[in-house]
């Protein structure tokens, strides 16, 4: 279901050995993209148990946490990689940088619906599971007379203009897993055009996820997508919000691996072991966490009407693929900020004069107002472009790699330059057909 064509660094017995020639009080360094909340109370359980080991916290957005990683050198790298895109540990255990470990996993099942919670070749753990929405504040929707959206096609609707946030998918490994599930979900084609509708009806692309759900809390924007804890664990804490899965979403695991050339392999793999153990599950549930458990048990323990993977009360359509994610993970982060994150002024206003025209137009036809959605609505990349293994590589190519990274940057300038005269034309054609 994985794929990668290099054997382990490391055997299971030469890492044993490793481990056991660690001191067990070290310092454990865990590179994370997850919110205090989460990391102070794993911080705080963790220590109390092992009180002779400290963990030190670095939190990274995914994105610059596997750049983190591959600027070390071995032997003098964190620990830890604990994130919630499956794809960025495919990335990293494709380059080497995760190390094999074995730890006991109890009753966790093999998989959630048809996705493994492991990694078959043991690089790395599912730790908790997590799915993708969109989140509300309840108080904003009914001062603006809006009603909840259900599905990814509602917030491509004209009342939803202005009141939608995202985050950008290179900045967030849990916006890239998003947008990612509604490529998979819709196809490549009809999935772009969803994502720049959606977008053009945002205020704002914020520079990390938690930007969204704390605009959404404070009322800045009225409807944010998400990463399910998010929502819920703002619903837990007393905010006036509401979280809702789409049909087009997946369930897949958030993971937690032990870096290759760690500087503590042996207090990693501790760390590691007690986030899979009950004690360590169950701090999932904490309201200020609100995350979802590996453990099918630990549900039992949840508060009444807390979603709960394995008992099929979500409604997932996307069996998710993450070898298609991993092998165009640059590419797709790459093209949203090309078109949307630095296009995202032409882009809104592109959006408003097709949604003025078509409120005037009612229902007679417009050549002009077609070809002004087909300019808005279609990404400069197409199906088959983003199947060009020469073009994958130059986007997944590291810096020294010069014919890349020239390859990549004409790329990018010729999307750049082709959105904004994209959105500028519709923006005109649009305003003519009213």
């Amino acid at each position: 279901m994985r794929r990668r064509d290099w054997a382990p660094a490391f055997a299971g017995a030469t890492m044993f050995a490793m481990l056991s020639s660690v001191a067990l009080a070290d310092t454990i360094t865990v590179v994370t993209s997850f919110p205090k909340e989460l990391t102070t109370a794993y911080k705080a359980a963790y220590e109390k148990k092992f009180p002779g080991d400290t963990v030190e916290i670095l939190n990274k957005g995914t994105s610059a946490g596997i750049a983190y990683v591959r600027e070390q050198s071995a032997g003098s790298r964190a620990d830890i990689f604990w994130a919630s895109a499956p794809d960025a540990f495919e990335v990293l255990a494709g380059e080497r940088l995760l190390q094999k470990v074995e730890v006991p996993t109890g009753n966790i099942p093999a998989k959630v619906g048809a996705y493994p919670i492991n990694d078959p070749e043991g690089m790395y753990y599912g730790q908790a599971l997590a799915g993708y929405g969109f989140m509300w504040n309840t108080r904003y929707l009914q001062a603006n007379k809006l009603l909840p959206p259900k599905e990814w096609a509602d917030l491509t609707k004209a009342i939803y203009h202005g009141h939608v946030a995202t985050s950008s998918p290179s900045r967030s490994g849990t916006s890239h897993l998003t947008f990612e599930t509604i490529l998979q979900g819709e196809g490549w084609d009809k999935g772009w055009t969803q994502i720049l509708q959606i977008a053009g009806n945002c205020a704002a692309v914020t520079e990390r996820s938690f930007g969204v759900p704390d605009g959404v809390q404070s009322g800045q924007f009225g409807i944010g997508i998400v990463i399910d804890f998010f929502g819920l664990a703002a619903k837990a804490s007393g905010f006036p919000t509401e979280f809702a899965y789409p049909s087009v979403t997946a369930i897949v695991p958030a993971n937690i691996a032990l870096i290759a050339g760690a500087k503590n392999p042996q207090g990693g793999k501790r760390f590691l072991q007690f986030t899979l153990s009950e004690e360590g599950q169950q701090l999932l549930l904490d309201p200020k966490i609100s995350r979802l458990p590996v453990l099918p048990a630990i549900y039992a323990k949840a508060p009444q009407g807390y979603p709960n993977p394995f008992d099929g009360s979500i409604r997932a359509k996307v069996n998710f693929d993450s070898n298609l994610s991993q092998s165009r993970y640059y590419l797709v982060s790459s093209l949203f900020d090309q078109v949307i994150t630095f296009r995202l002024k032409e882009l809104q206003a592109a959006a408003k004069a097709i949604h003025d025209a078509e409120k005037r137009l009612g229902t007679r036809s417009s050549a002009q107002l077609e070809e002004a959605k087909k300019l808005a609505w279609t990404a400069p990349v197409s199906a088959q472009q983003a199947q060009d293994k020469a073009l994958l590589a130059a986007f997944a190519a590291t810096k020294g790699d010069e014919a890349a990274v020239r390859r990549k940057t004409q790329a990018e300038e010729e999307w750049n330059s082709k959105a904004r005269f994209n959105y500028l034309r519709a923006a005109e054609l649009a305003n003519a057909a009213r």
